[in-house]
């Protein structure tokens, strides 16, 4: 007799953007005349780079000659691809950061799921609640959590975040000793930023308490106001006590490209049930090398055009746009008297709908064919909230604008 994982059957019936999917399809089946717009889910819509394209192209041209083809390539990524990475995102930044403590992957999200592999079933995790559901999900798979009971996991420790504390928790909620934090800023879905004070208070907690924090800056390209880290090693002793990943699919429009990476630095280190020290990067190397063939050579070198200087002038004019957009929306959305939070430094806002958030989701579709995402999908503390994304059309973007401001009033 086949047994299952039984722990797949404690994760919620319907996984958040599955069930949009299907509300939204059946709306459009109803309403085939109806244009939907779509600012719901976080997918880009712009097209590539001309830089990245332009060096795709080139990396195809190379597979098809035998003196320039690439097979199989290092799991971990090209050096070409790392050592950009380690010079950009971190070295022009003065964080240490080597090019041989960055493993290129196909994405942030399977990084995100994947990087709990490391550690032993019994570790306590810490996760902000409304929160990106991977972090939740692949643990709930793992076994780490008991059974859902009124939109929370038993065994799970959840951190509020909410206006009061303008969606950034502090070590001091927690209620209990934890392991492992999962902290993503700019935050997916809130669109909240943290300050270097509140990131460098997380770093000493979890040097305190030997614990880690698994920093998602997935968004890190879009912060425009000065002073807000970009990373998690900005504050003195990350590199002890953290890991955090990276993507260049909001950065660089690489949703179906698929391309992204994790830093794990040399030195961190996890512990064994004696209480030995066991550095992390090994593990991550051994599971990376095992489970993965490593991102194509052709994706790896649109993502290194992302570094050249056209690619960086390029891809900021994007995310430019796309922060034009929240502005837009956001500005429509504060004249109808609604409190929202976000839009400046992420392409997200966070909007309190003062109600029942499914319900305002099916108002706007019904109503305006427009697809937002219900905060109450990103956990218990999100209800009573929308997000919108501003990941669409400056036309569509308008024409949305306009639908929201007749069906709001």
């Amino acid at each position: 007799m086949i047994r299952v994982n039984e722990n797949y059957l404690k994760i919620q019936a319907s996984y958040l953007f599955t069930e949009i999917a299907h509300r939204v399809k059946a709306h459009q089946e109803a309403h085939p005349e109806a244009k939907i717009i779509r600012l719901g889910i976080g997918d880009v819509t712009e097209p590539l780079a001309p830089a990245v394209i332009a060096a795709m192209h080139k990396a195809v041209d190379d597979e098809a000659t035998r003196e320039r083809f690439y097979g199989y390539g290092p799991e971990q990524g090209y050096a070409f691809l790392r050592e950009a990475a380690a010079r950009d995102d971190f070295r022009s930044r003065g964080i240490d950061v080597a090019a041989d403590e960055i493993f290129i992957s196909d994405g942030a999200k399977c990084d995100c799921g994947n990087v709990q592999e490391l550690f032993g079933p019994d570790v306590k995790i810490a996760v902000t609640d409304p929160v990106y559901p991977v972090y939740v999900d692949t643990n709930v798979m793992a076994g780490r959590t008991g059974a859902n009971e009124n939109g929370r996991y038993g065994k799970l420790t959840y951190l509020d975040c909410n206006a009061a504390n303008g969606f950034v928790p502090s070590p001091a909620d927690l209620k209990e000793p934890v392991d492992v934090v999962y902290l993503c800023y700019p935050n997916n879905p809130t669109g909240a930023t943290a300050t270097k004070e509140q990131l460098q208070a997380w770093v000493d907690w979890a040097i305190r308490e030997k614990a880690l924090i698994l920093f998602d800056a997935a968004y890190e390209a879009f912060i425009r106001t000065p002073g807000i880290p970009h990373s998690i090693y900005e504050c003195a002793g990350a590199r002890g006590c953290a890991i955090e990943f990276r993507s260049y699919s909001k950065t660089a429009g690489f949703t179906g490209v698929r391309c992204g990476y994790t830093v794990v630095p040399k030195g961190l280190v996890g512990y064994a049930a004696d209480g030995t020290p066991v550095e992390l990067r090994p593990f991550w190397t051994r599971r990376q090398t095992t489970k993965f063939n490593g991102c194509s050579y052709v994706t790896q070198r649109g993502a290194e055009a992302v570094h050249s200087p056209e690619g960086k002038a390029q891809t900021r004019a994007t995310i430019d746009f796309y922060l034009e957009n929240a502005r837009l929306v956001k500005e429509a959305l504060l004249a109808r008297g609604y409190d929202v939070t976000g839009g400046h430094d992420s392409p997200y806002l966070w909007v309190n709908v003062k109600g029942d958030s499914w319900a305002f989701f099916d108002k706007l579709l019904k109503e305006a064919n427009v697809v937002t995402t219900p905060g109450a999908g990103f956990g218990k503390a999100g209800e009573g909230y929308i997000r919108i994304s501003a990941f669409n059309s400056r036309e569509n973007v308008l024409e949305a604008i306009k639908r929201l401001e007749k069906v709001l009033g």
